[in-house]
């Protein structure tokens, strides 16, 4: 099967090198592609350096919108399965291999890397852990399957899952809890295996500030929106 990894990235000159490196010293031979969401710094051209193929947006378009990206050039590749990582250094990419595994033996369509399942021991700050429990309980009352982390960005989806990602349908900014929720509703196999997770350099988030309360609140209303919306 052919395996795309793609790395969203904003801003993360520091960090986005060591990424790729550590990427392809997991997963040699397999296409890196960078997705530039309007970085201001070098990050597209420290990827371009490390050998990635970036994809750029001329300004931000949002974290949903850079999956999408994504997404659609492993559509246009043709491309089987496809990997998500952050390109902070939180995910550790020695991880891929386990990631996709159930995704090539068609045991899964979308397997996400948790980081509170079995070798987890990832500390998040009291407000943010409180906010995961909170979804992580929606999203397993909705989807009625225990899923212990919501936010994890780091994910290995099949070409159906992600075709159907690359539809309007989905989020431009925070694709989380009501993705996992979507994809569950229009039948897709959704499961979590564990995974150790690093802080991110600098101990950024995009959920930070005025934020947090934008992205409570978008959540909450993007599931009540899934729950009731026609998705097929």
């Amino acid at each position: 099967m052919k395996v795309l990894i793609i790395i969203p990235a904003l801003n993360e000159e520091a960090s986005i090198s060591r990424v790729i490196e550590e990427i392809r010293a997991g997963v040699a031979n397999q296409e890196i592609v960078v997705v530039n969401d309007g970085s201001t710094d070098g990050t597209a051209v420290e990827a371009e350096h490390s050998g990635a193929t970036v994809l750029s947006h001329h300004f931000n378009l949002g974290y949903g919108a850079t999956l999408q990206t994504g997404y659609k050039y492993a559509l246009h590749k043709d491309y089987d399965v496809l990997v998500q990582i952050d390109a902070d250094g939180q995910h550790d990419p020695s991880y891929i291999l386990r990631l996709i595994e159930p995704v090539c033996e068609n045991r899964a369509d979308v397997v996400i890397g948790s980081r509170f399942l079995g070798e987890g021991n990832y500390e998040m700050p009291f407000a943010r852990r409180c906010g995961s429990i909170i979804f992580s309980k929606i999203t397993t009352i909705l989807t009625g399957q225990k899923v212990t982390d919501p936010t994890s960005g780091f994910r290995a989806i099949s070409r159906k899952a992600f075709a159907f990602c690359a539809r309007d349908i989905y989020p431009s900014d925070f694709p989380d809890a009501d993705v996992l929720i979507m994809l569950k509703k229009a039948g897709f196999r959704v499961i979590e295996v564990p995974v150790k997770m690093r802080p991110s350099a600098g101990n950024k988030t995009m959920h930070s500030g005025l934020r947090t309360v934008y992205y409570v609140f978008k959540m909450f209303l993007s599931i009540f929106v899934t729950v009731f919306r026609e998705i097929l």
